[in-house]
């Protein structure tokens, strides 16, 4: 009896395929050949310079210090013991005396302390400034604020009429003015403080007709009496 023959193991049935994929893989093979065929390549243009353009480059070095841990904190000093001495030295105890009065002291009493009044130092008040203005006789009646002109008035019209031209001066052809400043006092008196002259022929007659001058009523200051001074001019003129 012949063995049958199994139809899955027989070589011939799949010869053709074992063929075609044979030519698939030598084909296959050739074109990876001609793909990694290699080429001279040329060198000649290249140099043995090397590119040293980064070297000029300040690259900042970083150093990383290995800083020791900080020491720990010193230990808490030791509380201080007190000691505590005996003083053996004695107090002596200090009596304050009192002030007190006792009745068979006797209390001096001491002399009542005059304190003596102290005067305002005189001052002079100058005519522009004066409160009150000394009153010439003939303006007491008048109103306050024309007394000042009808003051003024007044002694001009004084030098007019008691004025008498020196014959000496008219014989020597003196002739100026003279500067008087005279001084109106508390009680109502006239004096010459200054006088400045350009002859002694002149000063002499302006001397005269000022010591002519009446009593007047002084002026005021806040309500007071006070010394007030006043400047005038005398001029003596020959005719041409």
């Amino acid at each position: 009896m012949e063995p049958k023959k199994n139809i899955n193991v027989d070589p011939k049935r799949n010869s053709a395929l074992y063929f075609q994929l044979g030519l698939a893989a030598i084909a296959i093979l050739s074109y990876l050949a001609i793909e990694l065929k290699t080429y001279e390549k040329d060198l000649s243009g290249l140099t043995k310079e090397a590119d040293t353009s980064f070297l000029d480059e300040d690259v900042p070095v970083t150093m990383q210090l290995n800083t020791p841990p900080p020491p720990p904190p010193p230990p808490p000093p030791a509380p201080e013991v007190i000691k505590i001495v005996e003083d053996k030295k004695d107090i002596k105890e200090v009596e304050i005396q009192s002030t007190e009065t006792n009745q068979k002291e006797e209390v001096v009493k001491a002399e009542k302390v005059v304190v003596a009044e102290v005067e305002e130092p005189e001052v002079d008040v100058p005519f522009a400034i004066i409160e009150d203005v000394p009153m010439f006789p003939g303006c007491e009646n008048v109103p306050k604020d024309k007394r000042k002109e009808c003051f003024q008035e007044k002694i001009q019209a004084h030098i007019k009429k008691n004025f008498q031209y020196p014959d000496a001066a008219v014989d020597a052809g003196h002739q100026g003015k003279v500067f008087v400043s005279f001084i109106i006092e508390k009680d109502g008196t006239v004096s010459i403080a200054n006088m400045r002259a350009p002859y002694p022929t002149l000063e002499k007659e302006a001397r005269r007709i000022m010591g002519k001058l009446p009593k007047m009523t002084p002026g005021k200051q806040r309500g007071k009496p006070v010394r007030m001074t006043m400047s005038i001019p005398i001029t003596f003129k020959l005719d041409q």
